[in-house]
């Protein structure tokens, strides 16, 4: 009887695993549709739930390009509104803006006594309104145009130039919380003056409804001027250069005094320029209807204060964005440095 041997052991195999039956290439590259269903804990399928569709717009295309404006414009709405909230609870903002109608208020107010000539109207009264257009030239114009040289001396200029449309929320922003601002510093000193002087229509609507309309038409004339300034001048102490001649330009445009009482050469060089349309709309809605007779014809002239000030906003407009566009082309990160560089070197 023979002993069976027994069988060697079975070397391991060492091949690889056949690997799993990939899925088509169909199946691979199609892509999941949002109705598809996903697997539920309990063993059922429910519809996976998948943010809606939004159609995609090309960057390039016109929709897309008017979107993306719409979306800066935004952005500035947002800007102006934090802008104005900062400035306005600022002590310095507030100081600044309210300083030169303070002191021109104390002034008026020694000048109470005297008349306007030709009537017996306060002559301290019959300047409120021209205080008022001054405050909002400075407020508004002039501010907005130091605004735009600090923030190119800071490179803030730049960081929007460098963002997708973001000199359109920008220029949103700082527009709007300067107009913001000097509509502020119009009707503030109003409050005192109402208790300080006599004779003015504060009580009647008509002579709201003319301040509304006048203060909008005043500052869509002088916004775009400021605009233009401040991108003529490369830093805030060259503005300083203009603020003579603005001021003189002040004295002469019946701000603190009736135009009739001026020689008739520097009446006409007055009528050129916004700011005597601007005080003259504002005596229009402040003081009684007698006191037309101090003025040039005699009348308010609603019709040339509106026809001057829309003349000047359309040159605004026309000038503002090709001078704007020009000051954004030259901004680089050589400029900006170039000029921190410059202003390190001023003397303190």
């Amino acid at each position: 009887m023979t002993t069976p041997e027994p069988s060697s052991p079975r070397p391991p195999d060492h091949t690889a695993p056949e690997p799993a039956a990939s899925p088509p290439e169909s199946d691979r590259t199609a892509p999941r549709s949002p109705d598809a269903a996903a697997p539920h804990s309990s063993g059922t399928t429910e519809p996976a739930a998948f943010p809606p569709s939004i159609p995609p717009v090309e960057s390039g295309s016109p929709g897309g390009r008017v979107g993306a404006r719409v979306v800066a414009f935004r952005a500035g709405l947002h800007r102006a509104r934090v802008e104005f909230r900062q400035s306005a609870t600022s002590a310095q903002d507030v100081w600044g803006a309210l300083f030169l109608p303070a002191i021109a208020l104390v002034v008026m107010y020694l000048l109470r006594h005297n008349t306007v000539p030709g009537t017996g109207f306060s002559l301290g009264s019959q300047s409120i309104p021209g205080v008022l257009g001054l405050n909002v030239v400075f407020s508004g114009m002039m501010a907005l145009a130091m605004t735009l040289t600090m923030d190119r001396e800071d490179g803030t200029l730049l960081r929007a130039k460098a963002t997708p449309n973001g000199m359109i929320g920008y220029l949103t922003g700082k527009v709007l919380s300067r107009a913001g601002m000097a509509v502020a510093g119009a009707l503030v000193p109003l409050v005192p003056a109402a208790f300080l002087f006599d004779g003015l229509r504060l009580g009647e609507v008509s002579s709201w409804l003319t301040l509304s309309w006048v203060l909008a038409i005043g500052l869509v004339a002088v916004l775009p001027i400021g605009a233009v300034l401040g991108s003529l001048f490369e830093s805030a102490q060259a503005m300083g250069v203009i603020t003579l001649p603005l001021m003189a330009l002040m004295a002469v445009s019946g701000v603190f005094y009736p135009l009739t009482a001026l020689p008739g050469w520097l009446q006409v060089v007055a009528q050129v320029f916004p700011v005597y349309w601007l005080g003259l709309g504002l005596r229009s809605a402040l003081l009684p209807d007698a006191l037309a007779a101090a003025e040039v014809g005699d009348s308010w002239r609603h019709l040339e204060t509106a026809g001057v000030l829309g003349a000047w906003a359309l040159l605004g407009f026309a000038l503002a964005p090709a001078v704007l566009r020009r000051m954004a082309r030259r901004e680089s990160g050589s400029a900006v440095a170039a000029r921190r560089a410059k202003a390190l070197q001023r003397p303190l």
